[in-house]
């Protein structure tokens, strides 16, 4: 059961840049998780804390977050550096250390399904807790279980995020797998530079061909625009704005050190 949930913790973490590169993932990978399926009695007096610091600058999302997401963020993809495996991920900031979007508030409330279950994954349809996560704890936060053992509001949230994310992840797959079919992921080429002087290039980021959409025969665009795929290759399209608000972001946080 504890190999299912590695193997759920492999495959929906919250990647990194390595300098301006999206190629490592888990942003607090510890050496051994200590995890643990979630149990009303052995856990009775677990507690989850508020997260206590600020979100990460890429977060994987799924196909049902895209519409949420692409009002605050761009939406892209990237590939798992252990497989070359394509998955979907939302961009809060440019760089490692330097999010510009720190906090649902900052959002417009839009909060990633990876964030609101860190902590907790799914093995075999049972909730796996990872007793060594910041979030979890013996003495502080919204209790996991009422006095009847039941579950508190704080962990039904969890519950039904990890229930979006193992549905999402399907989806997601299916998704990559039809556009990598009709070859319609192609590679970003972005250059920002900065009144500091400095250039930031996104390496690693991938994003729908709209040339090689309209390209495609009537029934394979039928097929797609069926499916909802069309749809969500025009939200993540849309999407991509955001990285030149970022950039002005952040030459207003640099503006504003100066002052």
């Amino acid at each position: 059961m504890i190999q299912t949930a590695a193997k759920e913790r492999e495959l929906f973490r919250s990647p990194v840049h390595s300098t301006i590169r999206i190629d490592e993932l888990n942003l607090l990978e510890r050496s051994v998780p200590k995890l643990e399926l979630l149990d009303s009695i052995t856990h009775a007096r677990l507690m989850l804390r508020p997260r206590g610091e600020p979100d990460p600058h890429f977060v994987q999302v799924v196909a049902s977050e895209f519409a949420a997401a692409a009002s605050c963020c761009p939406i892209v993809f990237t590939k798992q550096p252990q497989t070359g495996a394509f998955y979907t991920g939302v961009m809060f900031g440019l760089q490692p250390g330097d999010t510009l979007l720190a906090d649902a508030a900052s959002r417009g409330g839009f909060q990633p399904l990876a964030l609101q279950r860190d902590g907790f994954f799914i093995s075999e349809e049972k909730i796996v807790v990872d007793l060594d996560h910041p979030r979890i704890s013996a003495s502080e936060g919204e209790p996991l279980f009422d006095d009847a053992h039941m579950p508190s509001p704080g962990l039904r949230r969890v519950q039904r995020a990890l229930g979006q994310v193992q549905t999402g992840l399907d989806q997601t797959e299916r998704f990559i797998r039809t556009l990598m079919e009709f070859k319609l992921i192609e590679p970003m080429d972005v250059t920002l530079a900065f009144r500091d002087r400095k250039r930031i290039v996104l390496e690693g980021l991938y994003t729908v061909s709209l040339d090689a959409f309209r390209d495609l025969d009537d029934s394979a665009v039928l097929q797609l625009v069926r499916a909802g795929y069309a749809q969500l290759m025009y939200v993540m399209n849309a999407s991509l704005h955001h990285i030149g608000r970022f950039a002005s972001l952040r030459d207003a946080q640099i503006e504003n050190v100066r002052v």
